[in-house]
């Protein structure tokens, strides 16, 4: 079976069409490309309103961060609005492509692809875990049933959005953008009952500092996480759509989602026992508030983590492997329910916090690559090429790039495992890593090539017209 006939299949065509998509990652058609732009806002806003992004705001009050309420927010909203803008730039590829996130990079990684694809696979896997334990502690405490069963449920209803694919997830993030949205409102409500907005910080000095840039990362490394998978839910629109438009609201959806449910995080730092779905309820006082809370912790962790199975097997796709979406979306959910019961063992804080930055320095440095390609092409790049293994480039130049990025990142990342020289000696604990390696990633990509090329674009003439209805 060619990748063509692996990669492509049935797909919708038109939103709300209950319809299981087969087509995995080769290019969407023409006449499959559809959707209106708000769309884009609800896609990104309802997966961010989970218990992850509370626990991101709690930190204000770790002794490691000391920031109080409102240095605090002022830095979540700083790390999100930054992370976010890749996201919110790379979500304009898809309607002129028509390719996801990791299918795109076929064009600049060529046979390396398989580095960031399996990255990208472990990490979506990884994702599935975190947020599972908060879904699976919140059917547990609302159904009493053993934590094993509410895992069960959760990972069953993302599994099944995951296995119908695209418009499936479009439609129900749409719905519960209005549903979470005014759950989240109701328990806003309860936290600006009892929160504490006058915390003031316990850091001085130079740890002042530290503590702001350490918290902005662990913000933004909760968003720009999302950069890998950015093309995958715009890649059905049309290719007319406002690139302006994609950015707006995929960077609006994204922040502000993610940067209110980590501000009312901040409010009850002091008073949250613990993050998890039990802590959740516990703040809002229980009863038929805290039932709702529970509710919304369920549904927030069906949505992001059926994005994460969606996305994953596009990744694995893109590296080569000739299997069909629906079948490594299945088999990914699979492998998350072994992992939760791992992850919910022992320090869940300690766990969270490394395992979410370890898992987006990589990222950036991805991100920038891309990015630059973008530029050099002028915003119209092959993309037929992408489903050609005889077309791709060797891309060692953007492994490198990639490599490079991460390494010069190393000396500035904080976490409990590894702390880097400069951010030790000089940032007092602050952490940076993410700047650095989209910065450099970045200017060594396009440095190789332009050494290569003698020349700041890449304007490739296709040798082969591309197949029918597919933007070259």
């Amino acid at each position: 079976m060619s990748e063509e006939e692996t990669f492509g299949g049935q797909m919708p065509s038109r939103e709300g069409q209950a319809v299981l998509e087969v087509h995995g990652m080769a290019p969407v058609p023409l006449a499959n490309r559809y959707g209106r732009l708000f769309r884009v806002f609800t896609v990104w806003f309802t997966p961010n309103l989970v218990p992850a992004a509370f626990f991101i705001g709690t930190l204000v009050s770790a002794s490691y961060i000391g920031l109080g309420f409102w240095l605090g927010s002022l830095a979540c909203l700083i790390g999100a609005a930054l992370g976010a803008l890749p996201v919110a730039l790379l979500a304009t590829y898809g309607p002129r492509t028509g390719l996801g996130q990791l299918p795109l990079a076929r064009l600049q990684f060529g046979r390396t692809v398989v580095v960031p694809g399996l990255l990208q696979w472990g990490s979506t896997v990884a994702w599935d875990a975190l947020n599972a334990i908060f879904g699976a502690e919140a059917v547990h405490l609302l159904l009493s049933v053993p934590f094993w069963v509410g895992l069960l449920l959760v990972l069953a209803g993302q599994g099944l959005l995951g296995l119908f694919g695209y418009e499936a997830m479009h439609t129900f993030h749409k719905w519960m953008a209005l549903v979470l949205g005014a759950m989240f409102v109701v328990i806003t409500v309860k936290i600006a009952e009892i929160g504490n907005f006058n915390s003031p910080a316990t850091a001085h000095g130079g740890n002042l500092v530290g503590g702001f840039l350490l918290l902005a990362t662990i913000s933004a490394s909760f968003v720009v996480a999302w950069a890998t998978y950015a093309s995958d839910y715009t890649r059905y629109m049309r290719p007319e759509m406002s690139r302006g438009g994609i950015f707006a609201l995929t960077l609006a959806g994204v922040t502000v989602s993610t940067v209110w449910v980590e501000v009312l995080g901040a409010a009850v730092a002091a008073v949250a026992v613990n993050s998890t779905a039990a802590g959740l309820r516990h703040v809002v006082g229980g009863g038929v508030l805290g039932a709702l809370t529970l509710v919304a912790v369920w549904i927030g962790t069906v949505a992001v983590n059926a994005m994460d199975d969606y996305s994953g097997s596009l990744a694995l796709q893109a590296t080569g492997l000739r299997v069909r979406r629906p079948v490594i979306a299945v088999v990914a959910t699979a492998i998350a329910f072994g992992l939760t019961l791992w992850l919910d063992t022992g320090s869940l804080s300690t766990k969270f916090t490394n395992l979410l930055l370890f898992i987006t320095y990589w990222i950036p440095p991805f991100a920038a690559v891309q990015i630059v390609d973008w530029w050099r092409n002028r915003g119209a790049p092959p993309a037929h090429h992408a489903m050609d293994i005889q077309r791709l480039r060797p891309g060692w130049d953007a492994l490198v790039a990639l490599l490079a990025g991460y390494g010069a990142a190393v000396p500035f990342m904080d976490t409990t495992l590894y702390v880097g020289p400069v951010s030790s000696a000089v940032l007092h604990g602050g952490d940076i890593a993410l700047a650095v390696g989209f910065v450099v990633g970045g200017a060594v990509y396009a440095a190789l090539r332009y050494a290569q090329t003698r020349s700041w674009w890449d304007d490739q003439v296709a040798e082969a017209p591309a197949p029918s209805g597919v933007t070259a």
